[in-house]
């Protein structure tokens, strides 16, 4: 069998099994799309319809420039993704943080401003 012929039927077997998962869990429909995907239908918190779409890929990895490819590795595409959220959460605490303070400033400003226009009232 070819590469492509052995990745054909890991995916179809993953999308079975997704299917009679989904199926099952779900209670409802699940509708083949594509040779790769599948779609559910749901509702969202307000009783609209929706569509959830699960779309099944088997990577092969990036080309490694001698006519063939390099091994997808999805340890390390699952620690490069982990690594990143961490840094956004990173990036957001500290804008949060910059947020804050200035907030606080703003607001020692304002009373600082109000407590003078008091003293200003009270001397007239």
């Amino acid at each position: 069998m070819t590469k492509a012929q052995l990745e054909t039927l890991i995916r179809n077997d993953i999308l079975s099994k997704v299917t009679t998962l989904l199926a099952t869990d779900l209670d409802t429909d699940v509708l083949t799309i594509s040779a790769s995907e599948i779609v559910v239908p749901v509702l969202d918190a307000e009783g609209n319809e929706k569509w959830a779409c699960v779309k099944v890929s088997i990577p092969r990895g990036t080309r490694n420039g001698e006519g063939g490819y390099d091994p997808y590795d999805g340890y390390a595409a699952a620690e490069e993704y982990r690594l990143e959220q961490e840094e956004k959460a990173a990036k957001k605490a500290a804008a949060d943080e910059k947020k804050r303070a200035k907030m606080a400033a703003d607001e020692r400003k304002r009373e600082e401003a109000r407590k003078k226009k008091e003293a200003e009232a009270r001397a007239e």
